[in-house]
């Protein structure tokens, strides 16, 4: 079945394969496009290109008439997304994009992730592409010089952690492993002497490109960086919009966000105590921890662990809470490379799902894994989380745009959706284990944090006067680093990256219990709408089919169910 051929879902295409050209990163990632041995241009030019693109088809989009559902959603998508867009660009966020996870810096690197080395000519094209890094690095370079004549540079947390991550893929490594681009090189196995050379001399080039970035970050521009972590409420707006998909009222989140975290601790408590009674956390973690059966040693053994989570749980509900098409069970778990951030993430499929959806676990140098919150983190990066939600939209390609199906990603529906999909699985039995139960607790409690702490710092809000030794004072990094350890029940190392995080990725934390809360929201008032006829397998179908769209936009469309 064709893509309908309507006026809206002719612009939507038409931007997708132009925009593949200008971007062939993103192009790696949506599995399409033939000029994938190339880089994106991430000098200013570039950026500005890219922008003219999406301004034009963006003029477009608004002179068009809305004739049905289906153009209305993806008019709706598309118009939001672009303009979200196009006003990051106008105050310059491009030009200062450094950032622990999710700026242009990693993306160069992450895009060798998403490639195929199947065949002689996949690695050719990955000799030419790995020859392309310097080109990239030198452009990202410029927009960020650009950037400081314009007075608008990234704060010298970002600058640090992005310093280290250039330093270790550009050579610099804390183990005895290869860098990234050279242990690359060295996985082909094929008997073409010209290509083995010319594979390890792009590694070296690409290497040294991300050696001499770090050193440029290090020497050159923390020194001017900006000292202040904070973007105000103004920038932050914007930002919240780009992952949410929708207003917020981000002083009402904020207390919101208090009132979801005192709710969850208090589940916690109770879940504890069944663990073993009379306990706290701490005291039920380490029981847990202590028992050989509750955790994995191995790095190699957690992969097959996880592996086989993602293939016993597609087996488990396909047919009764979903129908899970055939392209959609193989999903692979990946162990994700050196140097990034230390969250777990997803890749989706290629358009042609020749390259599978994969979910990549940062080890972060660790050998021994408690399985207790690795179940529910599971289902949220695969099924029924991330897996299920992108790779099903790749399959509608006779239903929705490929602007929809390929790039309309937004945070706040995605993640929304992931955490959703953790409580969904308690619900429906598979987490009746009160280890588990207590671990997407703890997960719900660590993103329930994010939104306090992230509105807080970023806005500078005052801290409620209940809280026991920092109430009154106003939100910093160095009360938030403690706050979020204690409170988040997540790991010291993990939760150091994420304040980073929360501080470069401004409006990017508070999307998960955001979205969750709308997805909760829209069924609530689906099945009071329906009563005891409401079937939430058609729910869940329903909701899905509709591809990816903002938060205000969904709780709309999801009223018409």
């Amino acid at each position: 079945m064709s893509t309908p051929q309507s006026a809206i879902y002719a612009i939507c295409d038409r931007y997708v394969d132009e925009y593949a050209v200008l971007d062939p990163n993103a192009a790696t990632d949506m599995g399409i496009g033939t000029e994938l041995d190339t880089l994106t241009d991430l000098s200013p030019d570039g950026h500005d290109q890219r922008a003219a693109l999406s301004r034009d088809a963006l003029h477009q989009m608004q002179r068009e008439e809305i004739n049905n559902g289906r153009d209305r959603v993806a008019a709706g998508l598309f118009q939001e997304r672009l303009q979200v867009e196009l006003d990051q660009h106008e105050i310059g966020e491009h030009l200062r994009d450094l950032r622990t996870l999710g700026s242009a810096m990693q993306g160069v690197r992450e895009t060798f992730d998403l490639m195929a080395y199947d065949t002689e000519t996949d690695w050719q094209v990955a000799a030419r592409r790995m020859r392309a890094v310097p080109e990239a690095l030198n452009g990202f370079t410029q927009s960020l010089q650009t950037g400081v004549l314009m007075g608008l540079t990234a704060a010298r947390r970002q600058v640090e952690v992005c310093a280290i991550q250039a330093k270790t893929w550009g050579g610099a490594t804390t183990n005895a492993d290869d860098p990234f681009f050279v242990a690359l090189a060295q996985r082909y196995r094929g008997v073409d002497t010209a290509l083995t050379q010319e594979l390890h001399d792009s590694a070296d080039e690409a290497t040294a490109a991300y050696s001499q970035l770090a050193q440029y970050l290090r020497n050159e521009y923390l020194p001017i960086a900006s000292s202040h972590d904070a973007v105000g409420e103004a920038r932050y707006e914007i930002a919240a919009r780009t992952y949410c998909g929708t207003t917020l009222d981000l002083h009402e989140t904020y207390q919101w966000g208090w009132n979801e975290l005192r709710r969850i601790e208090d589940q916690m408590r109770i879940c504890c105590n069944q663990i073993l009674p009379g306990s706290d956390y701490a005291t039920a973690v380490a029981h847990l921890e202590s028992s050989p059966s509750g955790v994995i040693d191995g790095v190699e053994n957690l992969q097959r662990w996880l592996q086989s989570l993602i293939d016993e749980t597609i087996v488990a509900l396909n047919g009764t809470h979903f129908d899970i098409d055939e392209k959609l069970h193989r999903c692979e778990a990946m162990i994700a490379p050196a140097g990034g951030a230390a969250a777990m993430y997803y890749t989706g499929p290629s358009d042609d799902f020749s390259r599978p959806g994969r979910t990549w676990y940062p080890t972060m140098g660790n050998t021994r894994f408690p399985t207790w919150r690795e179940v529910s983190i599971c289902y949220h990066e695969a099924v029924p989380g991330h897996h299920l939600q992108v790779a099903q939209v790749r399959l509608l390609s006779g239903v929705l745009s490929n602007y929809q199906r390929l790039m309309g990603w937004v945070s706040g529906h995605g993640e929304g959706w992931a955490l959703y999909a953790e409580r969904l699985m308690g619900e429906l039995g598979y987490l009746e284990n009160p280890a588990y139960e207590l671990g997407m607790l703890a997960a719900q409690a660590m993103r329930a944090v994010r939104v306090v702490v992230d509105i807080g710092m970023h806005l500078e809000l005052k801290i409620p006067d209940a809280e026991a030794g920092i109430g009154g004072l106003r939100w910093t990094p160095e009360i938030a680093l403690p706050f979020v350890i204690e409170r988040s029940r997540f790991p010291e190392t993990m939760m150091r990256s994420e304040v980073d995080r929360y501080l470069g990725l401004p409006g990017q934390a508070i999307s998960y219990k955001v979205g969750e809360k709308v997805w909760l929201d829209a069924r609530s008032a689906a099945q009071r709408r329906h009563g005891a006829t409401f079937d939430l397998k058609a729910w869940h179908a329903y909701a899905l089919d509709l591809g990816a769209v903002g938060l205000a936009t969904l709780e709309a469309e999801l009223a018409y169910f």
